[in-house]
């Protein structure tokens, strides 16, 4: 295990970075708050390797932007998006680009210390890989044709209500289609859920879309 899980908190609003900081110090992270993506950039080739708390809408550079550059000058750290309320086909963007989490804002501190924990595992294991795509299609063999309906609806980024009214059918039996999924799955998140689906078409190249501003 890493003697110090060292945090990135990459975010243009002040009171984000203090509240995240605040809540990673006592539960034993290390913290270092950065103020932009252009910022952390910067500084995150020759710094000492950490997880990273991303958030997707920051002026200069977005999260999505920072994310590619990351992946294209060999920044090699786990991400965590944070994303604001209906946000979630920008998560969902994220996680196709490699982001192993999302959190919406406002998150709980359970939530958070979870993702973290996960990033941690990811960086300390070296044999925990992405699941193979073999393995995700058998997963996602155990659902009914609407609950895969659902799941890819979920993949595209849309909200319940916009699922429901491609599918024909109401909100309400979205999630009860969403809950079913999750269950089947045996997962605890849409992240998780997620990434079981992205491992499934693994061999699709998928580009994030720029964020609107």
């Amino acid at each position: 295990m890493l003697e110090e899980r060292l945090v990135y908190i990459v975010d243009d609003d002040d009171a984000v970075r203090r509240s995240a900081a605040f809540m990673l110090r006592h539960a034993g992270f290390q913290v270092r708050p950065v103020e932009s993506g252009v910022a952390f950039l910067k500084l995150a080739k020759n710094a000492e390797r950490g997880c990273v708390l991303l958030d997707v809408r920051m002026p200069e550079m977005n999260g999505l932007e920072v994310q590619q550059r990351m992946v294209a000058e060999g920044i090699d750290m786990p991400v965590v998006i944070l994303t604001g309320h209906g946000d979630v086909e920008i998560a969902v963007q994220a996680m196709r680009a490699g982001a192993i989490n999302f959190l919406e804002k406002p998150y709980e501190k359970e939530a958070l210390l979870a993702a973290m924990d996960e990033a941690f595992e990811r960086i300390e294991n070296s044999e925990l890989k992405e699941m193979a795509s073999s393995e995700a299609k058998v997963r996602l063999a155990c659902l009914t044709g609407r609950e895969r309906d659902v799941l890819d609806g979920l993949m595209t980024g849309y909200p319940n209500k916009t699922i429901a009214y491609d599918l024909g059918i109401s909100p309400r039996t979205v999630e009860i289609y969403r809950a079913n999924m999750m269950e089947k799955l045996r997962v605890r998140s849409l992240a998780e859920a997620l990434r079981i689906g992205f491992a499934a078409e693994a061999g699709e190249t998928a580009i994030a879309k720029p964020v609107q501003h």
